[in-house]
């Protein structure tokens, strides 16, 4: 057994396994969790193809404003060879040119050749690096904006039916005056209605970089339009509009400023902060088994322990969360590095940093619509929670009776209550057994008075304050008119991505 346990354990993949697409490392993000229109939002058919419409946009827009070298023939065929790019032959004209754009420069060239001499006339690599990664931003913010509000609904929903039901509330993390699931629930909508906002204005502001040149000034464009100012700007409004753009950033330097990047992803990370509370605070009533996220009937909790039913999910978005979290410092970092017009030092950060940020989000949102749409509470397990802790918050209701109705004296009645808390506490702490402070009241003759009142006195919705009100009121004054601009999307519904627990 030994020598060939030995042998397998010091061998070498085969051949086969080697050439397979498992022998290299795939981003999880994309292999494991994405959903498929975000994975294909910044995948390279989607970048590539959209350099092409530039491309396309441009030479177009050029001709429309009188560059006679441009001709219907070229632009024919710019418009029909969109999709079928060779990614082998820009594969090996980047690593013989060493520059990426130039390679499919070329390899679009190959494909239209009647357009090969004027692809990319007049322009830098950055009008089709910088305004494609403006598009995939729009089109990601696009795809986030309506699972966020899918996920506020939902969320909303659940705050509604739970306004009423009462449960202990903590404060450092230690049980206090009660509240209601639904009022909880209000704390965690608060704070997506900011995201919600947030990211809604980032898409907003969200402009284009335009038809700008070299180091911004449309240089290459002044020249080619013979020295007419009305034609550039002509040319910079024309590319715009075409690309879906209602504006471009006015100046820029080669880029646009990196300002913007930091701006659109503050959003997701802020984002990512509202994710990780929520799910935490799901965690931890998950542990005192109030409420749940949903479990599938063959889902394996532990692969030791069977009956467990761990908290998968909320885990994996508190997992994903920090991850969303972190990288603003990245984009930061960027922002604030770049010198005067542009320096290359944020290209491959960039290409890391803005996809997983918008990947990332849209992994946590579609585990935290899944989650709500699931969430499971127990009644009766927080019921039996409060009637552990309520005796003692009760007791200044106690002593409030005993002075109004049984014109008791107040320091004795306050006593006579520390008294038997101090006993019950002793109960509970001391020997592990039950609150029987109650019990304890009602067999003391000083309370003898309150003793028919009781029960009146610990129904847990008098402890709740105005909790279901402020529910009914949140979500009238706050959630219906932040979701009223997204009305007819969640009526017809907002797809529920499938997830891979």
């Amino acid at each position: 057994m030994d020598t060939f346990v030995k042998a397998a354990l010091a061998s070498k993949a085969p051949a086969s396994v080697s050439a397979s697409s498992h022998d290299r490392y795939n981003s999880p993000l994309t292999s494991r969790y994405a959903s498929a229109e975000m994975a294909h939002n910044f995948s390279d058919a989607k970048k590539f193809s959209t350099w092409r419409k530039l491309w396309l946009t441009l030479a177009a827009s050029e001709q429309k404003l009188g560059l006679t070298d441009i001709t219907d023939e070229a632009l024919k065929e710019m418009a029909e060879h969109i999709y079928d790019i060779d990614y082998e032959m820009a594969a090996i004209e980047e690593k013989r040119r060493r520059h990426d754009v130039m390679a499919h420069v070329h390899t679009f060239g190959v494909a239209a050749p009647k357009a090969a001499g004027i692809i990319h006339l007049g322009a830098t690599s950055c009008y089709v690096t910088d305004n494609s990664e403006l598009i995939m931003m729009r089109d990601a913010l696009d795809i986030i904006i309506p699972k966020l509000a899918s996920c506020v609904d939902k969320l909303a929903q659940f705050a509604d039916t739970y306004k009423d039901l009462p449960t202990l509330g903590f404060t450092h993390l230690q049980p206090a005056q009660l509240t209601t699931v639904g009022k909880r629930a209000t704390l965690w909508l608060q704070e997506l209605l900011m995201d919600l906002r947030n990211i809604s204005r980032a898409r907003a502001d969200l402009r284009f970089r335009g038809v700008k040149g070299t180091t911004g000034t449309q240089a290459s464009f002044f020249t080619l339009f013979n020295g007419d100012h009305s034609k550039c700007e002509q040319l910079d409004d024309m590319v715009t509009e075409l690309s879906g753009f209602p504006s471009a950033y006015p100046v820029t330097g080669q880029t646009y400023s990196r300002k913007v990047d930091l701006d659109v992803l503050s959003t997701l990370s802020s984002f990512g902060a509202t994710a990780h509370k929520m799910a935490s605070d799901i965690r931890i009533l998950a542990s005192f088994k109030e409420i749940e996220e949903p479990f599938e009937k063959d889902q394996i909790g532990s692969s030791a322990m069977a009956y467990k039913r761990n908290p998968m999910r909320c885990e994996r978005v508190c997992s994903l969360s920090r991850h969303l979290m972190t990288l603003i410092g990245n984009v930061q970092q960027t922002a604030a590095s770049q010198w005067l017009e542009r320096t290359l030092d944020d290209s491959a950060n960039r290409r890391v940093t803005i996809p997983e940020a918008f990947l990332t989000a849209d992994i946590v949102l579609s585990l935290i619509q899944n989650i709500v749409n699931g969430m499971v509470v127990y009644p009766k397990v927080i019921q039996r929670r409060i009637s552990q802790e309520l005796p003692f918050m009760a007791t200044e209701n106690f002593i409030m009776f005993m002075v109004q109705k049984a014109g008791g004296d107040r320091q004795r009645c306050h006593e006579e209550i520390r008294v038997l808390s101090h006993q019950a506490g002793r109960v509970v702490k001391d020997e592990g057994g039950e609150n029987d402070l109650i019990e304890r009241i009602k067999k003391c003759e000083y309370f003898a008075p309150m003793v028919p009142y009781i029960d009146a006195l610990l129904e847990p919705s008098t402890f709740v304050g105005r909790a279901p009100e402020q529910v009914v009121s949140f979500l009238k004054k706050e959630v219906e008119p932040a979701l009223a601009p997204y009305r007819a999307l969640l009526d017809a519904g907002v797809t529920q991505e499938s997830i891979n627990v």
